[in-house]
């Protein structure tokens, strides 16, 4: 597999965890907290939203075989769910219900809501599973190479989470708009490829 797909694994795992518009949402979860207390909520997060998309990663694919789903399918449900997610980023619904979520001082907000459903989601789940079936690449090192996508891309989210006060101040609210606003119409092209890519697998065209 050519350099370009893991490229475009990057992208597309950066557009569905979306570590710039989490940042915000870091900041509201983890207010009155001290400095130290931050880094360990988002180390946390982190490490457990890694853990579970390396699990869905390894295991999505004979999960799918178990209840007697194929692949092909699975791309082409995956891709519009995919669409979906960029309909809620192009028309703002998924950063008004980030939004929403409010922050709680007895709870920690490391397991949820941040690793999941916010940066390990459904979203990142069906991705996982596509990047790594991705026909023809397959084996080991393959399973690896989009793994250490994946790992590189939460390892932005943390390094967001540790500087998100000083990006929230720097973008502001429309920044982050606009940027998640871009990032939603480059995840619905992505998201079409996937269905393309399920109904070339089924031999329609």
């Amino acid at each position: 597999m050519e350099p370009g797909f893991y490229l475009t694994a990057f992208v597309t795992l950066f557009v569905i965890i979306d570590p710039i518009a989490l940042a915000p949402l870091f900041v509201a979860l983890t207010q009155g907290m001290d400095a130290a207390q931050r880094r360990t909520v988002a180390l946390r997060a982190c490490l457990i939203a890694a853990a579970l998309m390396t699990l869905f990663g390894l295991l999505g694919d004979r999960l799918l075989a178990t209840i007697g789903i194929s692949m092909p399918a699975f791309r082409i449900s995956g891709g519009i769910l995919l669409f979906v997610t960029a309909l809620d980023m192009l028309f703002e619904r998924r950063t008004q219900r980030r939004e929403g979520q409010h922050a709680d001082p007895h709870h920690d907000p490391s397991v949820f809501p941040l690793a999941t459903p916010l940066i390990a989601g459904p979203g990142a789940f069906t991705t996982m599973i596509l990047l790594v079936n991705n026909t023809p690449a397959t084996g080991f090192a393959h399973t690896l190479a989009i793994h250490a996508v994946m790992l590189a891309v939460v390892v932005l989210a943390f390094l967001m989470f540790l500087a998100a006060p000083v990006i929230e101040r720097a973008l502001g609210r429309t920044g982050i708009v606009v940027i998640t606003r871009l990032l939603g119409m480059l995840l619905a092209a992505l998201s079409v490829q996937f269905v393309l890519d399920g109904i070339r697998g089924t031999g329609l065209i």
